[in-house]
């Protein structure tokens, strides 16, 4: 779409300068020209020419000037002649050129228009149109992932991602905030979870391996059709928070696995208040020290056994018989039984949800 559009515009400036004006891509490729026939032709210039010149550079009988619209050089503009009118007419057609490339990305653009989708800054009637103007695929399944950089460095975490995945027809990366990118995923329907937190654990990974960033991933559910994108990063973004809250070590959360630590998520602050009050006896569980609550920690883990967790604590099997005697004195609530293990359990993750304060989406 590109090339379409800087031949139209290259093909009127030869009428107004009456020289050969073209454009060539990082390739060194003629893309388009006011001289037809040398589209395709490949140009005498290399990397090396664009770190070794001035801006405005000449090479035979052409003047060059490369330009961008993402800080870098993505094109070179070239005119013919070297004299100061070349200078000069190179340097407005490629201040032209990379402002209506601008416009046209802004417009047009594959990722500005799934960025707006998953923001929610677009109509859904709008999706299907916008998507018949790209040639989107309106059916194909996509997921996101949303990464957010916990450690800042010099490196560009969004052209780290870029790299790792460089189909832009597929795959898009989209700078959410400072802080935060969305990979929206191009898959198959049938793709599980586990894949897509494989996938996920080579993109942390990557980046704490080779770049010394740390990063945590959050994974929506697979949805079909642009339309749902929308659901899919909101339920990133959620999995992130909820993470935050109860699984603190982990990198990478999936929405699918967050348990009943979603529907905890979801209640509201006044309702998880009454339940604590029901559950616990005034300032019991404020009561349990550190050690206490590591004791509990490690039964839940051990599913219940008194003997395998003792074992793992080097503790007394009667000692362990003693703290969860206490416990039950404190707060009511003997461990030992699956009722109230459940029960004491959810009320740990309450307490905890109600300390964190989580941000809603």
């Amino acid at each position: 779409m590109s090339n379409r559009l800087f031949q139209g515009i290259v093909h009127q400036m030869r009428d107004a300068i009456d020289r050969t004006v073209g454009v060539v891509d990082e390739t060194f490729t003629i893309i388009a020209c006011s001289e037809l026939g040398m589209v395709g032709e490949p140009v005498d210039i290399t990397s090396a020419d664009i770190l070794s010149s001035s801006e405005v550079f000449t090479r035979g009988n052409y003047t060059y000037k490369p330009f961008g619209t993402t800080g870098k050089p993505e094109y070179i503009m070239f005119v013919e002649g070297t004299d100061p009118q070349a200078i000069k007419f190179v340097q407005l057609s490629a201040v032209s050129l990379a402002n209506v490339k601008q416009y046209f990305d802004e417009k047009y653009d594959r990722a500005n228009f799934i960025k707006n989708i998953i923001l929610d800054n677009i109509l859904p009637g709008d999706i299907y149109i916008k998507a018949r103007e790209l040639r989107f695929n309106v059916e194909q399944s996509h997921v996101v992932l949303l990464i957010k950089i916990m450690t800042k460095n010099d490196v560009s975490v969004y052209d780290v991602v870029q790299n790792l995945f460089p189909d832009k027809q597929k795959d898009f990366i989209i700078n959410i905030n400072e802080n935060e990118i969305a990979l929206v995923k191009s898959t198959n329907g049938n793709v599980e979870t586990r894949d897509l937190e494989k996938l996920a654990r080579s993109i942390v990974d990557t980046l704490s391996g080779e770049f010394y960033t740390h990063c945590v991933v959050g994974i929506g559910t697979v949805v079909n059709g642009l339309r749902d994108l929308a659901k899919s990063f909101k339920e990133a973004q959620i999995s992130l928070e909820v993470g935050k809250v109860f699984d603190t070590e982990k990198t990478i959360v999936s929405y699918d696995n967050l348990g009943i630590a979603r529907l905890i998520y979801q209640l509201p602050t006044t309702l998880c208040e009454t339940f604590l009050r029901e559950v616990f006896k005034r300032g019991s569980i404020e009561s349990l020290d550190q050690e206490t609550l590591f004791t509990i920690q490690k039964f839940f883990e051990n599913n219940l056994n008194v003997s395998e967790t003792s074992r793992k604590l080097f503790v007394h099997r009667n000692t362990l018989v003693y703290r969860l005697e206490k416990i039950k004195k404190l707060t009511g609530l003997d461990l030992r039984e699956f009722e109230h293990a459940i029960v004491f359990k959810i009320a740990l993750m309450v307490k905890k949800y109600l300390n964190s304060s989580p941000v809603k989406y």
